[in-house]
């Protein structure tokens, strides 16, 4: 009964901010509004940079392994556990789970700068 209650509160609630979303945002999007800003002057050239995809996906590597180090940062308070077996197995786990995607990001030349 109470699950039953949390999934359609949660079905409500993220229906609602949905519509909302949708429905809030104004329809008429004139030039101006779309322009980007530069001091009240018009502006001389383009506001969109192309944006380097390698340092893109350097950073979401970066970014995957500073997760790790905060999932593996419980593990020592973690030994003192009585079920030391399951706790040394899910670290196991995690830890073979991104060298396999660093070993993939490695092979498909994904950290490598030059082209």
């Amino acid at each position: 009964m109470n699950m039953i209650m949390v999934i359609s509160v949660n079905i409500i609630l993220s229906s609602t901010l949905i519509l909302v979303a949708f429905w809030l945002p104004q329809l008429n999007i004139y030039t101006e509004k779309a322009n980007p800003y530069e001091c009240g002057f018009d502006p001389m050239s383009s506001a969109r940079l192309p944006f380097s995809m390698k340092f893109f996906l350097v950073a979401i590597t970066f970014l995957l392994f500073d997760l790790e180090i905060a999932l593996l940062l419980p593990i020592p308070w973690a030994i003192q556990m009585p079920d030391m077996k399951t706790m040394m197995l899910t670290a196991f786990i995690l830890v073979s789970i991104l060298a396999l995607g660093l070993a993939y990001e490695w092979t498909q030349k994904g950290l490598e700068w030059t082209e």
